[in-house]
């Protein structure tokens, strides 16, 4: 089930971003995650976010800004298991175009955004950890 983030839910989804964020992006020093943390979960509060719940247990997450996808976070035990695809389908039918950064380095995540109608749109560096992304985009 999909359903919008409620303030109990926050530690469960500040996990999952911060366990995300270490596994697909080893490219970048675990401490810019892990001191990001704090300043995420006050963000999400403010934030457009819709979590997948499954029996009773947060699963995963997209987080908006308007139609900007500031990121899709799976938990590690149900990766590949279609529910990064459920939330995309979720915002899909609820914006007419989305957008998003990815870091060039993350193939994985280009490459599934890529199968879900995205295109890259320009190539530049992201201002905090100075890394090569894309500005991807979609559009109904």
């Amino acid at each position: 089930m999909i359903r919008e983030l409620k303030s109990n839910d926050i530690t469960r989804v500040a996990e999952i971003w911060l366990q995300a964020n270490l596994s697909a992006h080893d490219f970048i020093s675990p401490d810019y995650w892990k001191d990001n943390r704090e300043a995420v979960s006050a963000a999400l509060q403010e934030a457009e976010v819709y979590v997948y719940e499954a029996a009773g247990k947060i699963q995963g997450f997209v987080g908006l800004n308007g139609d900007y996808i500031e990121g899709i976070f799976v938990s590690e035990e149900a990766r590949s298991s279609g529910i990064g695809r459920s939330l995309l389908d979720f915002v899909k039918r609820i914006k007419e175009e989305l957008s998003l950064h990815v870091y060039q380095k993350n193939r994985r995540a280009i490459d599934f955004y890529r199968r879900e109608g995205f295109q890259i749109l320009e190539s530049g560096a992201d201002e905090y950890t100075q890394e090569a992304d894309f500005l991807m985009i979609w559009r109904k």
